[in-house]
């Protein structure tokens, strides 16, 4: 039995808070609900928990992973796990079975989480791949029945699972190639199953239900891999065929194919990729813009905030004209409307209003019988884009409700009639609309209104997978158990600058030059400041894949399952060319 708290531990110039470090200890042990005591996690959203409160690793897997790494200094506790067992093999404990040891009762609930942190522990970085691609994971265990437990104590089954699916089969299921439907239904059955990977599970169906048979990507890993391919690789010409001012701030572009024919099919909610090119020789402008208009509609149409000091936005509005071409990329992203009878709550702020309005569009035009909610908020009706267009599409529909909120009304809008009610749309005026609590949300507005209002409607009883946000510009990092430094904006890396492919990182506005040095296009991103999400960085959980807009990468080690068409991983790839990425 092992236990250890979580700790600050050095890491690459970094410093990793985490409970990974376990000590063998004698004697008996309280096991709760949560914890052993003694023992404790560092990062609670991937590690611990009711359904992941002790993990379990076998003494036969020491002995294989001796020989495989040739090594011969390993200690109980080495893998991070809880109980050091004999027996107990991961292609034979099955989901749902129960044991006895001491006075505690025991459910085998889900497989390893196999994070980054297990390679740092035992200074070997490639562990969390390897762990996967031979099967041998581990376990956690749900504490049915608290009670202390001692080393060198019997463990007892006292049930086995009537579906008989094992640790080895259900980690093989979500992680490796293939994902059979009868396989993810087979593991669905099992009450036992902890909560994520019954989320992961479902996207996994979701995928199979409405996108075509031998889609790349693995939604149940990551939501960048779902939704269509791009229609093509790279930038593409489009010309623009009409320039159109929204409100006193926004205006919209009307993007048309050189020859006249209709540009390909999109999902309401996604965005395309814009490369501009400025005057003076200076390196291009690359940022996204969602689409506004009605997705079935043979020309695409963006529509851009002016920005004070915004370099793209000046360009767009002072440098653009009817007839002149723009390079375009694919559209793309993972936030579009998703099919269902369930009510739909569309909530926006100023620009942000431009993916939901395409997914009203969708609405209006399908004839939905959805309950369907507008909710927006401008600072008054001349920073109102789209209002009687939003207008128009609500009366096309039969359950349409409407409440739109003015900070600073001008004298001329009319309470009633312009807008529904002075003031922010805030959190504490949607938690007093009654809104229905099995709606999917879709969100798109500055990052605290995103914030306030997915809040405020976790709390009132919608799934948090119901919850669906957009962000312009750079993402949310996710970079577990790191401790956080001063904030910096993105920029290049300090020192010596490299001389391989153009690394543009879009939503950042930067570009710089490949270092051959380093060792994937994830450790540039962080050289460079630029947001990143990841958790294992050997391309097996897919946290980093990534939008790659233009260009080609290569893959060292070559990850067990392909990121979605068009995406990459970035943890374990390299660029071989110029590579435009969504970071």
């Amino acid at each position: 039995m092992n236990v250890g708290l979580p700790q600050d531990v050095p890491w690459r110039g970094r410093t990793v808070y985490t409970g990974v470090w376990k000590q063998p200890v004698t004697g008996p042990r309280m096991v709760r609900r949560l914890n052993i005591d003694g023992d404790g996690q560092g990062d609670l959203a991937g590690h611990g928990g009711e359904y992941r409160a002790v993990l379990v690793y076998q003494t036969d897997s020491y002995r294989y992973w001796e020989k495989e790494l040739g090594r011969d200094d390993f200690v109980p506790g080495q893998f991070g796990e809880n109980f050091t067992v004999d027996g107990l093999p991961d292609d034979e404990v099955c989901i749902g079975d129960r044991y006895r040891i001491g006075g505690a009762v025991f459910e085998v609930t889900q497989p390893r989480v196999t994070c980054y942190r297990v390679g740092l522990r035992m200074g070997e970085p490639q562990l969390p791949a390897l762990l996967v691609s031979h099967r041998r994971p581990g376990f956690y265990l749900r504490v049915l029945v608290e009670g202390e437990v001692e080393a060198g104590q019997e463990i007892t089954k006292i049930s086995s699972d009537p579906v008989g699916m094992t640790v080895a089969e259900i980690d093989a299921l979500l992680y490796l190639p293939g994902h059979p439907r009868d396989g993810v239904d087979r593991a669905l059955s099992i009450p036992a199953l902890s909560p994520g990977w019954r989320t992961s599970l479902r996207a996994i169906l979701e995928q199979a239900d409405h996108e075509p048979s031998g889609t790349a990507g693995n939604t149940g890993l990551t939501p960048a891999a779902s939704g269509p391919p791009p229609a093509w690789a790279g930038f593409r010409p489009l010309r623009v065929a009409g320039i159109h001012a929204e409100s006193r701030s926004v205006f919209s572009l009307s993007l048309a194919a050189a020859d006249g024919s209709a540009l390909p099919p999109w999902e309401p909610g996604q965005a395309v990729t814009l490369r501009l090119q400025p005057e003076g020789g200076a390196a291009p402008l690359i940022r996204s813009y969602s689409l506004s208009g009605p997705p079935g509609a043979d020309r695409y149409r963006i529509s851009v905030k002016q920005e004070p000091h915004g370099a793209a936005s000046s360009h767009l509005r002072t440098r653009v004209g009817v007839g002149d071409t723009l390079d375009v990329a694919a559209p793309r992203g993972s936030f579009f409307l998703r099919d269902g009878e369930e009510p739909v709550l569309l909530l926006s702020a100023g620009v942000g209003a431009t993916p939901v309005l395409a997914m009203l569009y969708a609405l209006a035009d399908a004839g939905s019988g959805r309950q369907v909610w507008w909710l927006h908020g401008a600072r008054d009706g001349t920073e109102h884009p789209f209002a009687d267009e939003s207008r128009a599409l609500l009366d096309r529909l039969t359950d349409s409700h409407s409440f739109v909120c003015y900070s600073r009304p001008a004298d001329d809008d009319r309470e009633g009639v312009d807008y529904s009610a002075r003031g922010r749309l805030s959190a504490g005026l949607v938690g007093g609309l009654g809104l229905p609590r099995d709606a999917d949300a879709y969100l798109c507005g500055p990052p605290d209104f995103m914030s306030d209002l997915a809040s405020v409607l976790d709390s009132s009883g919608l799934e948090p997978a119901r919850i669906h946000t957009e962000a312009f510009g750079a993402g949310a990092a996710l970079t577990p158990g790191v401790v956080s430094g001063p904030a910096r904006p993105p920029h290049p890396p300090d020192g010596s600058t490299g001389t391989g492919p153009a690394v543009s990182f879009a939503r950042s506005g930067l570009t710089v030059r490949w270092d051959p040095d380093r060792a994937s296009l994830l450790e540039l991103a962080e050289a460079c400041d630029v947001p990143t999400r990841w958790s294992c960085r050997t391309g097996i959980c897919h946290t980093c894949e990534t939008a790659l807009l233009s260009g080609a990468v290569g893959y060292s080690p070559d990850p067990i399952d392909q990121p979605a068409d068009g995406n990459a991983l970035i943890c374990c790839s390299r660029p071989t060319d110029s590579v435009v990425l969504d970071l």
